[in-house]
């Protein structure tokens, strides 16, 4: 079924750079600091926090006293009494989140949703599970990032073992990868051209960085950190991860921190909240999928297909190409299985380069697709990404004049 009535006022989104892990964002809560920059970000559009009747929270990593959800950051951004509630579908976080917030809006639920997604691999938690009936008491425990990286709960594999079985299925060469990874990074660098004019279309820069108590400033980001400056030689050198692989510490994202947010309504409302009327954003249809165990980079592929039937449209007709790529491998693939060109995928940048903060990391490319968009004169956009438990979601918009 498609998308109806449902919108994303121009301009009314924005994401933070994203910083390494364990680099300048480490310390920072990641609920409290979405709200510091939502709430800075809503005043400079002039927008007041209490238009929204909805609000939803994206993230994935737990944070001190997260079991509140999304009412904490939607008080401290200025939305005293704005009800809210939060998902996670790992890395499909952001495109789940739209989701949820457009559906609220298409069913009458809620006129203006503002979408908040937030997440820090950084230091993240150590989880202790008691159980009074083990070995003397002892229960189990988790370093809910790391360790779930490394340890499917159904099978056991790695995520990066899902790489290369997807690699494998469709027959891709080392070559191809490194190939699409020198790529990525080019396309990226002309998100930097003339003083990051791309890039402040969304995200203000340089961005001040609070201390952890929000009180003063720790440092300043003039940008994303932890991009590798990448030539063909240098992917060249590189070895598998895995004897026998293609898969290369080139050829993969890293984990980062950061956030990033987007406002969601009624078409009758979205004027008034865009930075620019003339230009209109529809959402128009998502699609989901599951791939065999241990294929979790083949799962954007049958997604895409779903949101594209759900839209009305076909690849053929779609103008930009956007996707949660954790592996070179994922791109690749889905050129593949779609008959698309993948080097004209990704424009401006995407998490292979970038990084990846898993719950904002979907909702930053549907920005820069959206963005896209309206430099190409508009158009038709695919955003594609997988998760962990071999599931993908993917959302169609379309950029036109209004």
């Amino acid at each position: 079924m498609a998308m109806q009535n449902v919108e994303i006022p121009y301009g009314a989104y924005w994401s933070t750079p994203f910083a390494k892990w364990q680099g300048s964002l480490q310390y920072l809560h990641s609920m409290k600091f979405a709200a510091h920059v939502a709430k800075q970000e809503l005043a400079k559009r002039n927008i007041d926090p209490t238009v929204f009747d909805s609000g939803v929270l994206g993230m994935t990593i737990n944070q001190y006293q997260s079991f509140n959800g999304a009412p904490w950051p939607l008080h401290d951004l200025g939305a005293t009494h704005t009800p809210g509630h939060a998902v996670n579908q790992v890395c499909a976080t952001s495109a789940r989140g739209l989701f949820a917030a457009a559906s609220e809006v298409m069913s009458g639920m809620a006129n203006v949703a503002l979408f908040l997604a937030a997440d820090r691999c950084s230091n993240g938690p150590h989880i202790v599970y008691p159980n009074p009936k083990g070995i003397g008491g002892a229960g189990e425990s988790e370093d809910q990032v790391f360790y779930n990286m490394m340890n499917d709960p159904m099978g056991g594999h790695s995520m990066m073992q899902t790489g290369e079985n997807v690699a494998r299925r469709f027959d891709i060469t080392r070559e191809e990868l490194d190939a699409v990874t020198l790529r990525r990074y080019e396309q990226y660098q002309e998100a930097l051209k003339d003083d990051q004019a791309f890039q402040k279309r969304y995200m203000t820069l340089p961005l001040s960085v609070p201390t952890p108590n929000f009180q003063k400033e720790a440092c300043v980001m003039t940008g994303d950190e932890g991009v590798f400056p990448t030539t063909a030689e240098g992917l060249a050198k590189l070895r598998p991860v895995q004897e026998g692989g293609v898969i290369t510490f080139g050829n993969q994202t890293h984990p980062a921190d950061g956030n990033a947010a987007a406002i969601v309504c009624s078409s009758d409302r979205a004027a008034e909240l865009a930075t620019d009327a003339s230009i209109k954003v529809e959402v128009l249809g998502f699609g989901q999928a599951r791939d065999d165990l241990a294929y979790m980079p083949a799962a954007p592929i049958e997604a895409a297909r779903r949101a594209l039937q759900n839209a009305g449209i076909s690849i053929d007709q779609v103008d930009a190409i956007k996707t949660h790529n954790p592996f070179a491998v994922n791109d690749v693939a889905f050129a593949k299985a779609l008959g698309v060109d993948v080097m004209q995928m990704n424009n401006y940048g995407c998490s292979l380069i970038w990084g990846h903060p898993q719950g904002p990391t979907g909702l930053r490319a549907m920005i820069e697709m959206i963005e896209e968009l309206v430099l190409r004169g508009g158009g038709y956009g695919l955003f594609t990404g997988c998760a962990a438990g071999d599931t993908g979601m993917a959302v169609v918009l379309r950029v036109s004049d209004r």
